[in-house]
């Protein structure tokens, strides 16, 4: 890890903090893919649209190593700060999950900061997440029965935010996989202050991301900040994918515990000596390589795979 980010620092490219938003999601839309594992080739890529609340149709993609009907379904979103990422840039992630769990995986680009700002992120991920457990299961062939969700990062705070919705719906999850995911409201724990400067993202990143997401107000809304939820009771098993050294460790396990008090059954994993990000660099770390497999087999056992 540390060789690696060594070869990062001294690549010619400015911090995604320093450029304009376009411009940012450009920049990691091109950068993104670089160290991952080569994409495993799939029976089943579909691209089609979900309807959001308000009539917009956002963008999705279906991958399935199957073309069976009845297959389970993950519900992925992806990380990038509310502001920069896609389906493309986390396709490669989202092709090993459906490759090697065998269950099929829904990916979708809500809508991004800084056009879009809380909570039309969240909204977007209930929408499609309501979509699947009715309609979109039947049209696509999938089993409706046996949903799950999950993201990494600003992906992750939706899933666990998801999961809470879910229940509040009687919408039945098996699973939420839940991967360095955002929990707290002010980003204040010992390890926000530990990697403050750390690499890939720090707390300046960190700043910039959620200055476009988000007002300072609003920063209590447990659909911002899931450790905020009065209630967790009753919502679907999770696995946790940390990262060692990354800002959001703490606020992971903060919220792993949260869920444990709240007799939700838990499954933690600690990947020592990563940093976050660390799941996209397949390519150059076995512990990458390591937690695609171990995410399948969290999603097999949901599954009953």
């Amino acid at each position: 890890m540390r060789l690696l980010l060594d070869r990062m620092a001294r690549a010619p490219y400015p911090p995604l903090r320093t450029l304009s938003a376009p411009a940012a999601k450009q920049a990691y839309e091109k950068s993104a893919g670089v160290l991952e594992v080569p994409k495993p080739p799939l029976a089943r890529v579909q691209d089609l649209r979900i309807p959001a609340r308000d009539g917009t149709p956002l963008r999705a993609r279906l991958l399935a190593p199957s073309t069976a009907p009845g297959l389970p379904v993950l519900l992925y979103l992806h990380g990038g700060g509310f502001t920069i990422g896609s389906i493309d840039t986390h396709d490669t992630l989202c092709r090993m999950l459906a490759h090697l769990s065998g269950a099929a995986v829904l990916t979708l680009d809500y809508r991004l900061a800084p056009e879009h700002r809380f909570p039309v992120a969240v909204n977007d991920a209930w929408d499609a997440l309501a979509w699947l457990a009715g309609e979109g299961a039947r049209t696509l062939g999938l089993d409706g029965t046996r949903l799950a969700i999950g993201g990494d990062s600003a992906g992750g705070t939706l899933a666990a935010v998801g999961a809470i919705h879910a229940r509040d719906l009687g919408v039945r999850l098996a699973l939420q996989l839940l991967i360095y995911p955002g929990t707290t409201a002010h980003q204040d724990t010992p390890s926000h202050a530990t990697y403050a400067d750390g690499p890939m993202l720090d707390q300046a990143q960190i700043d910039w991301f959620f200055g476009l997401y988000i007002d300072e107000a609003q920063r209590e809304d447990w659909r911002f900040a899931p450790l905020q939820a009065d209630d967790v009771d009753g919502v679907a098993p999770a696995w946790f994918a940390l990262a060692e050294c990354d800002p959001l460790v703490d606020e992971g396990v903060l919220y792993a515990d949260k869920l444990r008090l709240a007799g939700v059954p838990v499954d933690l994993e600690i990947y020592r000596g990563m940093v976050h990000g660390f799941a996209q660099m397949g390519r150059a770390l076995p512990e990458a390589r390591r937690f695609h497999h171990d995410a399948a087999q969290a999603l097999r056992a949901a599954f009953g795979l």
